[in-house]
């Protein structure tokens, strides 16, 4: 059996190493230049050192079980590290936020700037395109990316789980990034919820973390929305106000600044964990489906990918 992946963020990834470790052959197919979808780490390169910025989610939890024993296996590796600063119970990745999910993706066939564009059914199996070529032949296929990208997927081939996905909304998320000269000691290492900041992160402070003073400011996704379309740099102004705002006093000017727009940040979210059709060996995942966390995305791979394999096992 072979499974085809569209999308190498953590829940695709999930459901891939599942399916792996049960002996099935997989390949991830993904339109971005790296996995992990919004667990992400912008690189840059400030006062010639390299550094990074963690502009997706800004950490994760880990209160499930098969979840908590993997990020036990990333601590134990020195990929991941508890950060108390954002809650009890949550952790980063270390050095970056990408580095367990690389780890995750490691011996699995995933292939980058690869946009799947349609799913065509090939005899009983599956056959994947981009818009230049077929990308191959699959017995299975599941779509693990926002649900507004999954439904035109889905939609010629099960009406119920393109409904399901047209029926989620993703929200957008505006995010900021900082570098300053000098420590900001008026604030906390993490905040909700200060005007238009769902979060800020003072992303310096995590362990593992190159030295300087470096935030990561999000925005709510009400002000994201009224601002969609504003220039970025516009978007990292208003951003660095509303912080300097948080503090109660102006702040000194970053000499780095830069915006990036998620538009598909925060679904809606539903309750149904995946979706799959053994008939027609067509599946979904992603987090979309089941309450818009990174541990709900992964829990929901895992999910999938052990359904996938049961049913190949009977």
């Amino acid at each position: 059996m072979h499974v085809a992946i569209v999308g190498a963020g953590i829940s695709g990834l999930a459901c891939a190493h599942r399916l792996r470790d049960a002996g099935i052959a997989v390949s991830v197919f993904d339109k971005a230049r790296g996995v992990g979808g919004r667990l992400a780490t912008r690189r840059s390169k400030l006062r010639g050192r390299a550094v990074g910025f963690d502009h997706g989610a800004t950490h994760f939890t880990a209160r499930s079980d098969g979840f908590r024993r993997l990020v036990g296996q990333w601590e134990a590796a020195g990929l991941a590290a508890r950060w108390p600063a954002a809650g009890a119970d949550s952790w980063v990745g270390t050095p970056t936020m990408t580095a367990p999910i690389k780890a995750l993706a490691s011996g699995i066939d995933v292939s980058l700037s690869t946009p799947v564009t349609a799913l065509t059914r090939s005899g009983d199996g599956w056959t994947l395109h981009s818009e230049a070529a077929r990308l191959g032949d699959f017995d299975a296929a599941v779509v693990a990316i926002p649900s507004e990208q999954a439904a035109p997927l889905l939609s010629l081939h099960d009406f119920e789980m393109a409904r399901a996905a047209m029926s989620v909304r993703s929200y957008p998320s505006w995010s900021a990034m900082f570098a300053f000269r000098e420590r900001i000691a008026d604030l906390p290492d993490f905040l909700r919820g200060a005007g238009p900041i769902v979060t800020a992160a003072r992303d310096s402070a995590k362990p593992g973390r190159t030295p300087g003073e470096r935030w990561v400011v999000q925005a709510d996704w009400t002000w994201s929305e009224a601002n969609l379309g504003r220039d970025s740099a516009d978007v990292s102004e208003a951003l660095l106000a509303a912080l300097a705002d948080a503090a109660g006093r102006p702040l000194p000017r970053p000499f780095h600044s830069a915006a990036h727009r998620w538009l598909f940040a925060q679904p809606s979210g539903r309750d149904l964990t995946t979706l799959w059709n053994d008939a027609i060996g067509l599946g979904a995942c992603g987090d979309w489906l089941y309450h818009g966390f990174a541990e709900y995305a992964w829990l929901s791979g895992h999910v999938l990918g052990a359904a996938i394999a049961a049913g190949a096992n009977r």
